[in-house]
């Protein structure tokens, strides 16, 4: 499926521009993180790379067909137990059955979640609940998974799990590109960064070089904490 291909993206509503031609391409293997202060155009970023909404210039290009999935900031729970949020993600996907089930219940053993099973999915949480989510995600075998912000909400035992899990389904061969205002977790989990300032590209390099030596004026501000986040 991979790589992915941005080109001259951009995104405008009732005459504003809210993302402006961005050229990118974003390989397989390496985690990509897409930081940037808030407005700047990275939750719209990962929407549009995952197809949720289309680009009104420029285009986003696949090598081919694959599965992706995607984990929101705040997961939808559907009313019904933990496993059943996982079956129906895979029904939809037009799995059977008997493997639905089978898949459902590995994924939440791989989370840790196995002994909940049955609980109802919105009485659970909020960690619980973006496990699931992440479950969710995993047992559909996607080969790229989209994370807008999924642990901007959580206290930091959460947020440790989920970065376990994160780099779990990375080593199990999905490559990951998610979104992030913790910079800590932008080092611990990326291996590439794409910073955005105002809707645009200003900056794709490798972690280390982006937080050791940014080549921007915007990135240097950025991680010294100059730039509004608002």
């Amino acid at each position: 499926m991979l790589p992915l291909l941005l080109d001259r993206v951009g995104f405008d509503v009732d005459g504003r521009c809210l993302v402006d031609a961005i050229d990118a391409r974003i390989e397989a293997g390496t985690r990509t993180v897409v930081l940037g202060a808030n407005g700047a155009g990275k939750s719209l970023l990962l929407r549009l790379c995952h197809g949720l909404i289309a680009p009104t210039r420029g285009r986003v290009a696949w090598s081919g067909q694959g599965r992706q999935a995607m984990v929101f900031q705040r997961p939808v729970m559907l009313r019904r137990s933990a496993l059943a949020n996982i079956e129906y993600a895979l029904a939809r996907a037009g799995v059977s059955g008997m493997e639905r089930r089978r898949r459902s219940a590995a994924a939440l053993e791989r989370v840790g979640l196995g002994s909940i099973a049955a609980r109802s999915a919105r009485v659970l949480s909020g960690g619980e609940q973006q496990r699931v989510a992440l479950a969710r995600a995993w047992a559909l075998e996607p080969q790229v998974l989209f994370l807008d912000e999924p642990t901007a909400s959580l206290d930091p035992g959460a947020t440790a799990e989920v970065e376990r899990i994160i780099q779990a389904i990375h080593a199990s061969g999905t490559k990951i590109v998610m979104t992030t205002h913790n910079l800590g977790q932008a080092r611990r989990l990326g291996d590439e960064v794409l910073f955005l300032h105002h809707g645009g590209l200003a900056e794709h390099s490798p972690v280390d070089r982006f937080f050791s030596a940014p080549a921007t004026a915007e990135a240097a501000a950025f991680l010294r904490g100059e730039l509004p986040w608002t």
